[in-house]
């Protein structure tokens, strides 16, 4: 038996791996998507390679001995007092000790300040989600300022960045925080990566999209285990071109008028070395995009980077206030982690939140068994400015306990600005959509999701299109058969959409960005029950067995 064939099983899980008459039975079926995808899993034309997603890759988080009790610097478990002094007194005394847990024993701690999260390998953790609350007092713009938008309007940008948790490296952080007072506009431009700022290592040579080897100019400077940044600059607009498929539609796509779109460029990847050889290096992860010589690809140095932190075992719940007008959010928010890598979040509930679960440039996050319940959000779960390679494991989005107002957004699972190789699944959402919110999002996979369909997207349209290529939605049980942005195979270039129930039209319908033939499938329509049921799973045991 071929190595393939028996990659193949071992993705679907069939127990029958000796079974001669169940391998010539197999063979004689018609080809499946996924059968091509175990023949190519890094250079599939319609389904990306998400088996890297997640902290570490995929890794169990660590469990971290408690270095600090909140109670012992002062913290009162009865509400009666602010404990964010005595949490981040906890916090920065753990992580200038190197990491560690900072526990947060059951009680309804009263915060009236931002929980900073900004040192390497700290864990806050409560006793559990049902147990452990942190109640917060007063909205971001009431404890930091005024956040305009850098987008030339009175928006506020609390309606998409910050965290009343918030993981953030300290030396980010505080230069935000001191310009916001002293109204320094516009500086939401800081909420993005901006590690473009970083300083070239060695350029690289072409190479095709998929590949882990890399050849470069000078490998001297690299080393085993160093995170690096991957920039790609674009060339006269065939970059955004390549990432919508390079399909004909997108040459003759309007780009050059979406400055939303093109202020994300240059395209950034954050990704480790494995090993250098000489002018050789191989990455840990495949590449998401093909490499030209015309994009100048180059592997940089990255500005502070927080990794290893986590969350775990805590209720984020601001004081109650009905949900606010349309991108005038006060900062209500949840937990926010931004420039952060491989950090997680585990039983973690945001209730009655402005916006739940931001992550801003951000790479290698897992959210694990997340909740976002109360009120009306702005934004449940938010993965924008090119964050990349982020598990969305195991998470409820709660029906709301009160009606939206006229006017105000939800936008359900929002991705944006360039964010590439993110994975949702295991999700139940009772409300809200699937908002693949403009700025181009390519390669991320939705698989194992029943949703309650609101069907209508968000984004300006100057972000440019709603979907790049190879976005895939596997194994979706639509409740309501509302289809808007769940059955994509109209919309989306490249794209797959396999194994959603049937669904129908309603309200807001999509049309493509892009004219021509978009090259995507649509394979086992109105069936739920596919082999494999999961494509993360099934993708993480092709890895393994690779």
């Amino acid at each position: 038996m071929s190595i393939q064939r028996r990659r193949f099983l071992l993705g679907t899980g069939a127990a029958l791996l000796g079974s001669s008459a169940f391998a010539s039975a197999a063979e004689a079926a018609p080809a499946t998507l996924w059968d091509e995808f175990v023949k190519n899993p890094y250079n599939h034309p319609q389904i990306p390679n998400v088996a890297f997603a997640g902290y570490r890759a995929g890794e169990r988080f660590p469990r971290r001995p408690v270095r600090a009790n909140v109670l012992l610097y002062g913290a009162k478990r009865d509400g009666s007092e602010d404990a964010s002094k005595a949490i981040n007194k906890a916090i920065e005394h753990v992580g200038r000790c190197g990491g560690g847990t900072v526990y947060v024993p059951a009680g309804k701690y009263r915060i009236d300040d931002i929980v900073r999260i900004g040192y390497d390998n700290v864990t806050l953790r409560g006793a559990g989600s049902g147990k452990t609350t942190l109640f917060a007092t007063r909205s971001l713009e009431e404890i930091v300022g005024i956040n305009r938008s850098r987008y030339g309007s009175d928006n506020s940008a609390w309606s998409w960045s910050g965290g009343l948790v918030w993981v953030c490296h300290r030396d980010r952080w505080q230069p935000l925080v001191d310009a916001i007072k002293a109204h320094k506009w516009p500086f939401e431009g800081w909420t993005g990566n901006e590690l473009e700022l970083g300083e070239t290592i060695t350029e690289t040579s072409a190479a095709p999209r998929g590949s882990f080897l890399l050849t470069v100019k000078d490998g001297r400077k690299l080393k085993a285990g160093q995170r690096v940044l991957l920039r790609v600059d674009d060339d006269k607009l065939s970059l955004p071109i390549h990432i919508a498929g390079d399909i004909p539609g997108a040459a003759t796509y309007k780009w050059d008028d979406k400055d939303k779109l093109l202020s994300y460029f240059p395209f950034l990847w954050p990704v480790r070395i494995q090993w250098v050889r000489g002018d050789k290096v191989k990455l840990t992860q495949p590449l998401p995009i093909e490499l030209r010589d015309n994009w100048k690809p180059r592997l940089t140095t990255m500005g502070p980077v927080i990794t290893g932190a986590g969350v775990e075992g805590i209720t984020i719940q601001p004081t109650k206030v009905p949900q606010g007008k349309h991108l005038l959010d006060k900062g209500y928010n949840g937990l926010a982690f931004q420039c952060a890598w491989d950090c997680w979040a585990d039983d973690v509930t945001v209730r009655d939140v402005d916006n739940g679960f931001l992550l801003v440039s951000s790479k290698g996050i897992t959210l694990h068994n997340t909740r976002v319940a109360g009120r009306g959000s702005h934004h449940p779960y938010a993965t924008r400015e090119q964050s990349h390679d982020n598990l969305f494991d195991t998470f409820t989005i709660e029906a709301l306990s009160e009606p939206s107002q006229p006017g105000v957004g939800n936008h359900g699972l929002n991705v944006e600005g360039l964010s590439c190789g993110n994975v949702w699944t295991r999700g139940t959402m009772q409300n809200y959509v699937f908002d693949t919110h403009r700025g181009m999002p390519f390669g991320n996979v939705r698989t194992e999701i029943t949703i309650n369909n609101v069907g209508a997207h968000g984004g300006s349209a100057n972000a440019g299109p709603l979907y790049g290529a190879r976005f895939t939605h596997w194994n979706i049980n639509v409740t309501n058969q509302r289809a808007g942005n769940v059955r994509i195979d109209q919309v989306a270039p490249c794209s797959a959409t396999v194994a959603i129930s049937e669904v129908r039209d309603f309200g807001q319908i999509d049309k493509p960005d892009f004219t021509g033939p978009l090259n995507s499938r649509l394979e086992s329509y109105g069936v739920t029950d596919v082999t494999p049921r999961n494509l993360y799973d099934a993708q993480k045991r092709l890895r393994r067995w690779s």
